[in-house]
């Protein structure tokens, strides 16, 4: 039987683009090379797609990359596959599955999905709708409003009226009080995300994140412990146990998360196990009410009062050594071999996406 060929995109033009690197490394270390043959493909900080033909080791480092040539992925479905450039020489490279491993803005935001669906191409992961839905918190929050998970109180602003910031901090005084957090509604890994504690930090925080994004929300500051789930495939899902953060700064910024040594996962949570069950059918019903498919990592609280609040959903989440998605399913018994093989197989033609 031949290998079905895989191609991994990663990179990519958001803030996450160096975290997308590390990832997609774990990710490609851990195809089964008996049933799969992998592509590196690349997007660069400014756009530009490179194929890479060398080991995966050396995309860390950056050796690799005088070694890659420009390609394209064809939106036609007739390729089916990827236009390798190198001067006037095009080669069609055809692909039977992508597996995008692109974090942040343009790569789990519904953007390349559509790219994925015009080209006829197999997908891992959710779809352009879930996807986008997902990505942005504030439509997130509306959508979910629609089931029976508690989420935290909120006020939506925008980058294109900063004119009435100060209305905006009226409302948020009135609403939510201090301190608050205030977040890019489409941008990942804590980037942009400020706790105000008064009315000059919050002026501050949305400035900040308004550059990270038109749309802005401001949440309550929830006082609990920060939780985290994991779930794997489309209609027949599969909900893993709940892992805990121990961030090392007041909250889980990106700092903390991948440049603090301080920062822990605790791996089950030391939970009642009537709140583990809450929370993971909590988030199996967000990922079927988003309509995810392939993989999600969904984010919670645990209140003093033992009550939980939904936080966000990823859908790309991080592949890294210190991400939550893959240790909660290998503390599952799942290896992150068995675990990217199942992602790739939910993607395949006979898989209800």
């Amino acid at each position: 039987m031949s290998k079905k060929v895989v191609a991994v995109i990663f990179g990519g033009k958001s803030s996450e683009h160096d975290i997308s690197k590390i990832s997609a490394t774990t990710v490609m270390r851990n195809i089964p090379q008996d049933k799969y043959r992998v592509i590196p493909i690349y997007i660069t900080k400014s756009g530009e797609w490179k194929l890479y033909d060398g080991s995966v080791d050396n995309i860390i480092n950056g050796n690799w990359e005088k070694y890659a040539v420009s390609c394209i992925l064809s939106p036609s479905t007739e390729h089916k596959g990827f236009f390798r450039i190198v001067g006037d020489k095009i080669k069609s490279i055809p692909v039977d599955v992508i597996f995008p491993v692109l974090h942040g803005k343009g790569g789990e935001d519904g953007s390349i999905q559509g790219l994925f669906e015009m080209s006829g191409i197999p997908y891992v992961g959710c779809g352009v709708l879930s996807s986008a839905a997902s990505m942005d918190k504030a439509y997130t929050k509306i959508i979910i409003s629609s089931v029976d998970v508690p989420q935290a109180k909120h006020v939506v602003a925008y980058s294109y009226e900063l004119d009435k910031i100060e209305t905006t901090l009226d409302e948020i005084e009135e609403k939510l009080g201090y301190p608050c957090f205030i977040k890019p509604s489409r941008a990942g890994s804590s980037v942009g995300v400020t706790k105000a504690k008064n009315r000059e930090q919050a002026r501050a925080g949305i400035i900040l994140a308004a550059e990270n994004d038109k749309t802005i929300i401001i949440e309550e500051f929830i006082k609990g412990r920060e939780v985290e789930t994991a779930v794997l495939g489309n209609l027949d899902i599969q909900v893993a146990g709940v892992g805990e953060i121990l961030a090392a700064d007041e909250f889980y910024s990106f700092d903390a998360k991948y440049n603090n040594a301080q920062s822990q996962t605790v791996i089950p949570a030391d939970l009642p196990e009537e709140t583990s069950e809450t929370i993971r059918k909590y988030a199996a019903t967000i990922y079927k009410t988003l309509d995810c498919r392939g993989l999600s990592r969904v984010d919670f609280f645990v209140k003093e009062d033992g009550s939980i609040i939904f936080n966000e959903i990823n859908t790309i989440p991080g592949f890294t050594s210190i991400s939550m998605y893959p240790m909660l399913f290998e503390h599952e018994g799942m290896t992150k071999s068995e675990l990217v093989d199942r992602l790739i197989e939910s993607a395949l033609p006979g898989e209800e996406r």
